[in-house]
């Protein structure tokens, strides 16, 4: 291996949090921590609110003692996927080497941030990523439920990004995170894999971590099924050997497959002998009986099967959570195999023709006033439109590149009564003049006040010009001059380009996932985007 560093790694810290109570209690440990010369704490936190809807801003104290600061973006509910690319790509903003991920319900023993340096420093210019450790407290007193040995299992997991830790340019290599797994499942294997494929080495650490059992409802088990569909996402995306080279326990979905079928040779039987009985053929309808009892036999050996497997390990009889965990287990034994197959199905269906990650940019949406032409407040005469440096390059090079463009302005003029819809259309039909063609235009006539879902930051006119254009949401990129317009892409779950100008508020430049200094350099890092086959880096190996 190639020596590490003798200067310390800098590093910044990225929390995705759906507004958890227990986020704040990890700031709080965080902010604990003894760092010095050597072992330093992070150049900044970024906490991902990713909570979904109109929210208030998420309340987190820090004291005024750590020589970190803390913010917060948005993440718009769309997963841990995209609201990690959101912290990272913002969290680089600080020159730090490495970003380190947090989930917002762990908590960091005394020592974490200088183990964490050390883990950092131990890593050569080869290495790409390296995990914690991650300890789950349980029981003593009696043995753990099946939700606690579900969360135990994280002990053993390889590249949870509970706490993990990886090296920006590596999350550049490949894109980041794969924002097509919606959930807080497989999307860290699915990282690691390409990671580790892009060249990169992927090490365990020697920091620890602790992950307390959160509070789960009776039917947890039941709705952690959904992980099938993304089980049939990575076989689409790295084979039917994934689990191997992700180095993923196998499942039990065999079984599940099993039961599901011995309850539909069931109803199938049952009907049969219905249909052969109204037709009086009594000999077809015992043999169709025999079948359905024969169906219906399996299926209880199978579920019972299950139920004792999921209870071998569970409290005892005469431990108080017993009878509690018993009707638990049973009531979703029988459902489970169900959930888990229909989800699979669904997955395979959903990714049929899904390719490799980051998808290919097919439409530029920019915003009118501001990024292609010099910002006249409330204007509505057409001979003061003025392109703004570069505009006329930049949209011909889209359109040369075979891409789809559009515009998506806020016009709130309109709703505010400073102006009429065919003044709006008649400068609109100016910048046309001045720049061709566009494929599809979305204004938002509201006022602020009207609270209407297309006004930006609000994703309706991202979402309502890439179905216009026939193109998902994720391969739209806009391009725009303040931070509305990149809340717009993130709500949308699009990407964007900020390109500020004097009036762009410094907040809204360092919360940006990418900043261009003009709208040519914009244009060009879009068309220059990865294709999802990135360079070794120099020295990797296998």
């Amino acid at each position: 291996m190639t020596p590490a560093s003798t200067e310390p790694a800098t590093y910044a810290v990225v929390i995705p949090s759906v507004g958890r109570p227990t986020l704040q209690w990890l700031l709080d440990t965080l902010s604990a921590q003894d760092v010095d010369a050597r072992h330093p704490g992070p150049l900044e936190v970024v906490v991902v609110d990713d909570r979904r809807g109109d929210v208030a801003p998420l309340q987190l104290s820090v004291p005024d003692t750590v020589a970190w600061t803390v913010r917060t973006v948005r993440g718009y509910g769309r997963g841990p996927a995209a609201a990690r690319n959101r912290g990272w790509r913002a969290a680089r903003r600080s020159g730090a080497e490495w970003i380190a991920f947090l989930d917002d319900d762990v908590e960091l023993p005394a020592g974490w941030a200088q183990r964490l340096a050390e883990d950092l420093a131990a890593c050569g210019p080869e290495t790409g990523a390296t995990q914690g450790r991650i300890d789950v407290p349980l029981p003593d007193t009696r043995r753990p439920t099946d939700w606690e040995r579900n969360t135990a299992s994280l002990e053993d997991a390889d590249w949870a990004t509970a706490d993990m830790a990886y090296r920006v340019a590596a999350l550049e290599a490949v894109a980041g995170f794969d924002e097509r797994f919606p959930r807080a499942y497989r999307e860290d294997a699915d990282l690691a894999l390409r990671v580790r494929r892009a060249g990169w080495q992927l090490v365990r650490g020697e920091r620890r971590i602790t992950h307390p059992v959160r509070p789960a409802d009776d039917l947890v088990s039941l709705r952690v099924q959904a992980g099938n569909a993304d089980d049939a996402l990575m076989r689409r995306l790295h084979g039917p050997d994934w689990r191997a080279a992700a180095q993923a326990p196998r499942g039990g979905f065999a079984w599940h497959a099993a039961t599901v079928g011995a309850l539909g040779v069931t109803a199938a039987g049952a009907a049969a002998a219905a249909g052969a009985a109204a037709l009086g053929r009594g000999p077809g309808a015992r043999t169709a009986l025999t079948a359905a009892g024969a169906g219906a036999a399996a299926w209880g050996w199978l579920t019972g099967r299950f139920l004792m497997l999921r209870m071998g390990s569970g409290p005892r009889p005469g431990d108080p959570e017993f009878l509690p965990e018993l009707s638990r287990m049973a009531r979703t034994s029988a459902a489970i195999p169900v959930a888990a197959v229909r989800h699979k199905l669904r997955g395979r269906w959903r990714h049929r023709g899904t390719g490799p990650w980051p998808v290919p940019v097919r439409a530029v949406l920019f915003d009118r006033d501001g990024t292609l032409v010099h910002d006249v407040p409330y204007n509505g005469d057409p001979e003061k439109v003025e392109l703004v440096p570069g505009a006329e390059e930049a949209v011909a090079a889209v359109r040369a590149a075979g891409l789809a463009v559009g515009v998506v302005s806020n016009q709130s003029g309109i709703g505010r009564g400073l102006l009429t819809r065919a003044q709006v259309d008649a400068v609109n039909a100016r910048v046309a003049e001045l720049l061709g063609p566009f494929d599809t235009w979305q204004l938002c006539p509201h006022a602020p006040e009207d609270r209407c879902a297309c006004r930006k930051p609000s994703p309706g006119m991202v979402l309502a010009a890439a179905a216009e254009l026939g193109v998902q949401p994720a391969e739209c990129v806009l391009i725009g001059d303040i931070g509305a317009d990149v809340e717009a892409a993130q709500a949308a779950g699009a990407r964007s380009v900020l390109v500020p100008t004097p009036v762009t508020r410094e907040e809204e430049v360092a919360a940006a996932p990418a900043v261009a200094a003009t709208l040519t350099e914009a244009v060009a890092s879009v068309l220059g985007a990865p294709t999802g086959r990135p360079a070794v880096p120099a020295g990797a190996r296998g």
